[in-house]
């Protein structure tokens, strides 16, 4: 261990030790940024930078559980990505697989998919349906893997969920017009039955959420990183939930 090293683990304990554990927010959402920008930075391929961030989803866990965070949910890959060169998607795909299947084998968490699976290659499908079989009856952090998930086709998908099912009922567009809600749509959103997020962390520096669960942060608190993903830190990590302890929350009153 360098001086640097120990210095910011003395620092990390020091923030921890101030840390109002009432205050810690119970969900908290990520968008993993910065993976090919550390990458370059390195001298490394943008696959290795998307590797290092799959290896630091393991620590970001561990921190939640050690200041009990409920749910966790991590964006690692938009609709948009799709657009991105094979060379690069298509081992992206296979470090998510082997990322979800190690968050499934871990016993310690319950894995949800959130997203659109058929937009999704059927191998890259049947690793996230397994996952989330095989952890279901786990009582531990939910952890909702964001693949293939954008915000807007998740409100779409919602809406034409609801649409569907009350067609099979026999429900007239009159009738469903009189009963339609916010709270009918959260019903049939990837996340349904969860609490929204009260904190979303961005890291890489950019200050925008690129439609992150744009339905359920209405209320979040955000949090922006200037640190690329793989360099997240724990002392980054409790710097977030220092900065959202010492809000106070609104919700527009």
């Amino acid at each position: 261990m360098n001086l640097r090293d120990l210095v910011y683990g003395l620092y990390a304990r020091r923030v921890e030790g101030r840390l109002d554990h009432d205050q810690v927010p119970k969900h908290i959402g990520v968008i993993l940024d910065g993976n090919r920008r550390w990458a370059k930075a390195s001298g490394g391929s943008a696959v290795q930078g998307h590797q290092a961030g799959a290896d630091k989803i393991s620590e970001l866990l561990g921190w939640c559980s050690e200041t009990d965070v409920e749910v966790v949910t991590l964006w690692l890959l938009s609709t948009d990505n799709f657009d991105r060169p094979e060379a690069e998607l298509i081992p992206l795909l296979g470090i998510i697989e082997n990322t979800v299947r190690q968050l499934a084998s871990d016993g310690r968490w319950r894995v949800h998919h959130v997203g659109t699976l058929d937009l999704l290659p059927s191998r890259t499908q049947t690793v996230l349906k397994e996952a989330e079989e095989a952890t279901a009856g786990i009582d531990g952090i939910i952890v909702n893997v964001a693949v293939g998930y954008g915000g807007r086709q998740e409100i779409a998908d919602a809406v034409r969920s609801l649409l569907l099912e009350h067609s099979a009922k026999g429900t007239t567009f009159e009738e469903l017009a009189e009963v339609v809600s916010t709270d009918l749509i959260s019903e049939h959103l990837y996340t349904r039955g969860q609490p929204d997020p009260d904190l979303v962390i961005r890291t890489s520096g950019e200050q925008r959420l690129s439609g992150f669960m744009l339905w359920q942060s209405a209320h979040s608190e955000y949090y922006f990183c200037e640190v690329f993903w793989p360099a997240f830190r724990k002392v980054d990590f409790l710097r977030a939930l220092r900065d959202y302890a010492a809000r106070h929350r609104r919700y527009g009153a």
